[in-house]
């Protein structure tokens, strides 16, 4: 599936007023990865590369994975956004979790795309609701205490 993820990419680096030297120091990544990715040339980067470039440019990273293809409008992690009471620790836990990349198997057979983003959709949800109630579980123990 064809992205126009460059394109979109310059248009919100240009919209902030950033050369491609500045996006590049902020984000931590070379100037010339920033030209490839805006020329269609280099491609949709890694999701860990798209983390980087949100944080630079403070747009939502959920965004720009859509506009990557990672997430498809409508998925589980495009409608379960980070929750209020999530700390940096916990964001940080779980976009680890989400950018592990590794090849994800079942029975020995790598799975495809579509399972794999099935996977981590149903991980999401899974993953807050967890921290939400290990946090309640703390403040609870807290609470009982003489």
């Amino acid at each position: 599936m064809e992205h126009a993820f460059g394109p979109y990419m310059k248009q919100l680096r240009e919209q902030q007023g950033y050369s491609i030297n500045q996006l590049a120091e902020a984000a931590g990544i070379s100037n010339s990865q920033i030209s490839r990715i805006e020329n269609g040339v280099r491609g949709v980067p890694k999701p860990a590369t798209i983390r980087k470039i949100s944080d630079a440019l403070s747009v939502p990273y959920t965004e720009m994975m859509k506009q990557a293809g990672y997430i498809e409008p409508g998925s589980a992690t495009e409608l379960q956004e980070v929750p209020e009471w999530a700390t940096y620790k916990d964001r940080r836990d779980f976009k680890k979790m989400l950018e592990d990349d590794d090849d994800l198997m079942f029975d020995g057979i790598p799975l495809d795309e579509d399972d794999k983003k099935r996977i981590k959709d149903v991980l999401t949800g899974l993953f807050w609701e967890a921290k939400q109630m290990n946090k309640r579980k703390k403040t609870d123990e807290s609470d009982n205490r003489p």
